[in-house]
């Protein structure tokens, strides 16, 4: 696969894009966590919370997790959260430092880092595990992904987030899977409808014996499907893939073709 295909020099511009907004940075102490537009900042500062501004920055007034649960309750309670999920999810800085923990529903608003695993599942003959989104998701809903991919949660690591969407997702337990090796990094930034996506995310690949199928847990898939490389190719070409899982398999699909 050619990396100057127009498809895919298209996604990764994607990938990387500047909010709508101008946002100033959002700090807790003297750490970056995230970044908010001003005027989000002036309105929850005029009610009250405890947020200020210092230097073209907003200064998070109290370092503890109460306070980042009173932003979330109020980005709710005013129709500008995400989906409210009761999940907490990790507060890091750019170089992964965890200053708390805050709603799920408040990262993107809040343009707080987000932290993702995704598994790229093939088939013993090559071909790809794919899944398709529930219809209700809330960000691309009805688009295929990766066989599995999710946020790590509050006191998470890399590994046990792994393994429960592994569990959560597809039904399979890791230790059941073969040859699970890393496949590298991605980074998106990009505007979405609650505010800035700022997502790190840590790749990996693994086989599905034959004697397994995926099948899902949680209810937000939508179904599987076992593509090969041309098949998947297509998809990605047609924009029928979320941004993530389009990159994640062009770059699995690439390693395929590289020289060994």
């Amino acid at each position: 696969m050619s990396d100057d295909a127009p498809w895919l020099a298209e996604l990764r511009r994607r990938a990387a894009q500047p909010p709508l907004q101008a946002r100033e940075p959002l700090c807790w102490g003297a750490a970056e966590i995230g970044s908010i537009e001003a005027a989000l900042g002036e309105r929850m500062q005029g009610d009250g919370l405890p947020l200020r501004r210092e230097a073209g920055a907003w200064q998070i007034g109290s370092r503890d997790d109460e306070t980042l649960a009173e932003l979330a309750a109020w980005l709710r309670e005013h129709g500008l959260a995400g989906r409210w999920r009761d999940e907490l999810l990790p507060v890091i800085d750019a170089e992964g430092r965890v200053h708390g923990a805050i709603e799920r529903a408040a990262m993107r608003p809040l343009g707080l880092i987000t932290q993702a695993v995704h598994l790229v599942g093939r088939h013993p003959d090559g071909r790809f595990w794919v899944q398709q989104r529930a219809h209700d998701k809330a960000t691309d809903p009805g688009l295929w992904d990766t066989l599995v991919g999710g946020l790590m949660a509050a006191g998470e690591t890399v590994q046990t987030t792994l393994e429960r969407e592994t569990w959560e997702e597809a039904g399979l337990r890791l230790r059941e899977l073969e040859g699970v090796q890393p496949l590298g990094h991605l980074q998106v930034r990009r505007p979405v409808a609650e505010g800035y996506m700022v997502e790190r995310a840590v790749l990996f690949q693994a086989v599905v014996p034959r004697r397994l199928a995926p099948e899902n847990r949680d209810g937000e898939v939508a179904g599987f499907a076992c593509v090969d490389a041309a098949a998947l190719r297509e998809g990605l070409a047609a924009g029928r893939y979320t941004l993530e899982a389009a990159l994640i398999h062009a770059h699995a699909l690439a390693l395929d073709a590289a020289p060994r």
